[in-house]
């Protein structure tokens, strides 16, 4: 199942792997704003003699045809970096650009398909079939993925595998259970009006911050009486705008939250629910409310045979002790646009080491990988694509 070859061109690319990395580090680009990624992205290919093209605005789908026809299997790597400041800016590849940060491990993913690549490229010529290299845009926002699928970004694909850098596990470590493994993730807002006056004078009113503080003082009550226990379910308000000034009783109240399921049933409910909080709590004062729910992501649900395909790579390309058990988490991921076009599995490559400082939260100012995980993450990409094409 696992080709020697590809093992060792990932050891001899290990130095270039890290560089690269290091390079996408220091000059991070801002979802669907990866013009010069994308651009160094095409040139590598080219040096490959990789066929490819480019997606709208950003992005690259490319192909690596085998001698033989047969399967179609896709890899995908994400792009994309964050609005945060870096903090750790005492390391020599610290981003160039302030305000702009990879805080998730983007530049991992696109290092390590393309040394992926690199490798498949290398035994191009014994592959019972195709190799599809997605470089995508714009996953933080949760876009990329769908506008990749629009641009045929998954047709005649087979099946589609992934891979997300993880600080929370040891490095080297590698998970991928079949089942859920990101949760869908869901926006709403809720808009209240009341009336607005004097703040001595609050008989002539209907102040909607008590309207809005009620709702968000109840709305938790959806997850805990109307959601089976067993259905995991997380509702969170991150947002929260007020009045305009201390002795004005406030007329309008805008509120923002994101919704995290597992279960499509435990969704519909979640989305049910708000609104009829929304609402009832809205006519308890004489105020009006007015209910924005955004459908986002699709949960990830790993299928059984590819999930354990992985396991059986990693084993057999690692040794058994890799295999680590995550547990699901409530975070998104919009590789489930590709999942709802064809079967596949997402996996988790630890990047955690404490003696390296690398266990820092994704998304943190001070978030960096354990650059030791970057090949475990490059032969994996391939291996898979090996395995799965001759299995």
């Amino acid at each position: 199942m696992i080709n020697p070859k590809i093992k060792s061109a990932i050891e001899a690319y290990s130095d270039e792997l890290t560089a690269l990395r290091r390079q996408f580090h220091s000059e991070p680009e801002l979802s669907f704003e990866e013009v010069k990624t994308t651009a160094f992205v095409c040139d590598y290919l080219d040096k490959l003699g990789i066929a490819y093209r480019k997606t709208e605005p950003t992005g690259v789908i490319a192909e690596i045809q085998g001698a033989s026809g047969g399967k179609t299997v896709a890899l995908r790597g994400d792009m994309d970096a964050l609005s945060v400041e870096q903090l750790n800016k005492q390391v020599p590849y610290a981003s160039k650009i302030a305000g702009k940060m990879h805080a998730c491990g983007h530049d991992a993913h696109t290092s390590m398909l393309l040394i992926a690549a690199k490798a498949l490229a290398g035994v191009k010529d014994e592959l019972p079939g195709n190799v599809r290299l997605l470089f995508q845009p714009a996953e933080e926002i949760a876009q990329g993925a769908k506008v990749m699928v629009e641009q045929g970004a998954m047709e005649g694909v087979d099946n589609v595998f992934g891979i997300h850098i993880w600080s929370q596990m040891p490095t080297h470590k590698v998970s991928c259970t079949p089942g859920p493994s990101f949760a869908a993730a869901d926006i709403f807002k809720v808009r209240f009006k009341g009336k607005g006056g004097h703040g001595a004078m609050p008989h002539d009113c209907i102040d909607a911050a008590i309207v809005a503080s009620s709702f968000v003082m109840n709305v938790q009550t959806i997850i805990s009486r109307a959601i089976d226990p067993q259905s995991p379910a997380v509702l969170t308000v991150g947002k929260m705008e007020v009045g305009t000034r201390f002795n004005v009783i406030a007329e309008n109240a805008l509120i923002e939250g994101t919704v995290r399921t597992f279960n499509q049933d435990t969704r519909d409910e979640i989305e049910k629910g708000i609104s009829q909080y929304a609402e009832q709590v809205a006519a308890i004062y004489g105020a009006t409310a007015e209910v924005e729910y955004i459908r986002g992501t699709q949960p990830v649900i790993n299928e059984d045979t590819s999930a354990k395909l992985v396991q059986q790579v990693a084993a057999e390309a690692f040794g058994s002790d890799v295999l680590y058990d995550e547990k699901p988490t409530m975070g998104a991921e919009d590789f489930s646009f590709f999942l709802d076009e064809a079967p596949g599995s997402f996996a988790l490559v630890g990047s955690g080491n404490p003696e390296k400082d690398t266990e820092w939260s994704h998304h943190h100012g001070n978030f960096d990988i354990d650059e030791d995980a970057l090949a475990t993450g490059a032969e994996l990409y391939a291996q898979y694509a090996w395995a799965y094409l001759n299995k």
